[in-house]
């Protein structure tokens, strides 16, 4: 499969490139877009461009190999049987459940892939554990007629997304162009697919009776933090201490749950955590509610099971910064959806690299030490020069690769990288100091390091400079 001299060399001097231009390639398959396409569009159609080749253009522009839609359409504009207007128009129509559904195929694809490698050690053993919380789309540029003389800010929609930490990968993703739609209610076909053994992280926007007695009544387990005005509840017994946490002291206490619409009670675990430093909010406690068994996890393991509802928030992060997921040129919600959706898909094929890193390196190493900024940085600055000197028919052998053939050539990509060029480095916490007023609106930099060096100099002769001990 490695034979082209020519790929060789980026496979030795930009392997990560040729991993994701590998795995684009297998499970972007177009005759297998094209027929989800048809499966799932119920009134958009195809005609000159087809659904598979909309993705291959939006996947450069959210991999920021292109900057904007319209450059990516330059780019490709001899393979495009179509205007500018038409491309924006097959946006702006493309229906949310083909936006779903194509994330749905693609973290389907990947999670193939990865099924052949090593798996990480699961958040809880024999749990299938889901994080689910939901993310605005950041307003556009007020391009449509309708938002020209309006200042407040356009949201064109809202996602929920479900992760699974245990493979990272967003496996679903469900869309709405009404920016105000409830998340909870976004959210509603997710809760019902719950199965046995499922363990459904998420905050506490998402804790009402319905969703709490709906998974229960599955035979799944919950765990969220509580709100206050969404439950009718009543504690049971003393609160008994369950000793220190990372940020605070920890207690447990029996709490009687009533369903207002069936009458239905069950009774559940509240774990509290009593913090040592107030979070952002103000609050000084956190209530997390679960049905989980306490031998299957004590409350300390639930404290920390329930800070792993950040990882969905890193997700986001990343499809933020190191993707791009929000073009605030899209103004139509459908444009806009399709492009965040592209931007998900896109991660989890991006998840195939550090993954098969870790089944050679182990996951905690990668965790670690392995950037997505660095990975993403590769591909955006090396990808458009690649597709110059391997054109498109060079890929077609990964085509039609089975998961396994797919993932063995990962790993070997992987023991040619030089791992140390995507090196994470972390940043220490800096207590920021406070800032005196300030009666100038600016300084010079240079004055001000000139006085600096003033300052030492003066130390330097009256012999008041601090020296390090000798080692």
């Amino acid at each position: 499969m490695l034979g082209s001299d020519v790929l060789d060399r980026f496979v030795d001097e930009a392997p990560v490139c040729v991993m994701v231009r590998a795995c684009l390639e297998n499970i972007l398959a177009p005759q297998r877009l094209d027929q989800l396409f048809r499966e799932h569009s119920e009134t958009q159609y195809e005609r000159e461009l087809t659904f598979s080749s909309l993705v291959e253009l939006m996947s450069l522009v959210v991999c920021r190999i292109e900057p904007t839609v319209h450059a990516a359409f330059q780019r490709k504009k001899e393979s495009m049987p179509v205007s500018v207007k038409a491309l924006y128009d097959k946006l702006s129509g493309v229906e949310p459940q083909v936006s779903q559904a194509l994330v749905r195929h693609i973290a389907q694809g990947a999670g193939n892939v990865m099924a052949n490698w090593n798996s990480r050690t699961p958040l809880l053993k024999g749990y299938h554990t889901r994080v689910i919380d939901g993310n605005h789309i950041t307003g556009t540029d007020h391009r449509l007629k309708e938002l020209r003389e309006d200042g407040a800010a356009a949201l064109p929609g809202v996602a929920v997304a479900v992760l699974d930490p245990d493979r990272g990968l967003i496996e679903d993703v469900l869309v709405a162009e009404d920016a105000y739609t409830q998340e909870v209610k976004l959210a509603a076909p997710i809760f019902e697919q719950v199965q046995p053994k499922d363990l459904i992280i998420a905050d506490r926007h998402y804790c009402t009776s319905g969703v709490l007695f709906g998974i229960k009544d599955r035979d799944g387990c919950f765990l969220m933090r509580q709100h206050m005005g969404h439950l009718r509840w009543e504690l049971i017994g003393e609160r008994r201490c369950k000793g220190p946490a990372e940020n605070g002291l920890l207690y447990e206490q029996t709490m009687q749950l009533t369903d207002p619409d069936t009458g239905k009670r069950m009774e559940i675990r509240r774990i509290t955590l009593e913090l040592d430093k107030p979070v952002r909010g103000g609050d000084t406690e956190l209530h997390l509610l679960t049905n989980l068994p306490p031998q299957a996890a004590d409350a300390e393991q639930v404290a920390a099971l329930y800070r792993k509802r950040w990882t969905i928030e890193t997700a986001f992060q990343h499809i933020t910064t190191s993707l791009c997921c929000e073009l605030n040129t899209l103004g139509f919600p459908r444009a806009a959806l399709f492009s965040f959706c592209m931007a998900v898909a896109c991660f989890n094929v991006f998840a195939l690299v550090p993954a098969a890193m870790a089944h050679v390196h182990g996951h905690e190493w990668v965790d670690d030490n392995v950037s997505l900024y660095y990975l993403t940085e590769e591909l955006s600055g090396t990808y458009r020069g690649m597709m110059i000197a391997l054109p498109p028919e060079e890929w077609s052998g990964f085509r039609e690769l089975p998961a396994l053939r797919l993932a063995e050539t990962l790993v070997e990509l992987v023991g040619r990288a030089k791992l140390s060029r995507y090196q994470k480095h972390k940043r220490k916490s800096k207590k920021r100091s406070r800032r005196e007023y300030a009666p100038k609106k600016h300084v010079s930099t240079a004055q001000k390091l000139k006085a600096r060096a003033a300052k030492k100099s003066a130390k330097k002769k009256t012999g008041k400079v601090k020296r390090k001990p000798p080692t």
